[in-house]
């Protein structure tokens, strides 16, 4: 095979697969998508159960690396968390990244405004590689709590 062929090929396979390393992202549609879903079921079938859905990491509440947590607008215990259970039932706090953004303030910042929506940009290790990332989080309150919901920012 000659060097040209070669380089192409490897820059055809090296976009190959960063396209199926993209498509195992959510998208922000999809990440919202997820929030308005569970808290539909939510209203349908209660607090309790939804977050129990979210605990239990029903596959009907996650999406390729998307999960849902439940947390209280004011600082107070998570509620539920769908890729971390030792959160629930812990005060986060005000917890900061490595770059000294305290995101947590922020969610709740988001969830007690006006609109109860918004997004928060932070850096998080992902859920299943473990490796930092930068993260932006949608958060929609629902009486005192806020449903959230995060994703890796497209090319980032």
């Amino acid at each position: 095979m000659t060097t040209t062929l070669k380089c192409l090929l490897a820059a055809v396979l090296s976009g190959a697969t960063a396209l199926a390393g993209a498509a195992d992202h959510g998208t922000a549609d999809e990440c919202v998508a997820l929030v308005k879903k569970a808290i539909a079921f939510s209203k349908a079938n209660g607090r309790d159960k939804i977050a129990a859905e979210i605990n239990n990491r029903t596959p009907e509440f996650r999406n390729k690396d998307l999960y849902l947590f439940i947390s209280p607008v004011t600082q107070g215990a998570v509620v539920a968390h769908g890729a971390n259970a030792k959160l629930v039932g812990r005060t986060l706090g005000d917890l900061r990244d490595v770059d000294g953004v305290y995101f947590t303030r922020k969610f709740r910042e988001v969830a007690a405004s006006k609109e109860g929506t918004g997004w928060v940009d932070y850096k998080w290790p992902n859920s299943v590689s473990g490796q930092l990332e930068p993260k932006s989080t949608y958060i929609e309150r629902v009486d005192d709590v806020y449903f959230a919901c995060g994703i890796k920012p497209p090319g980032k």
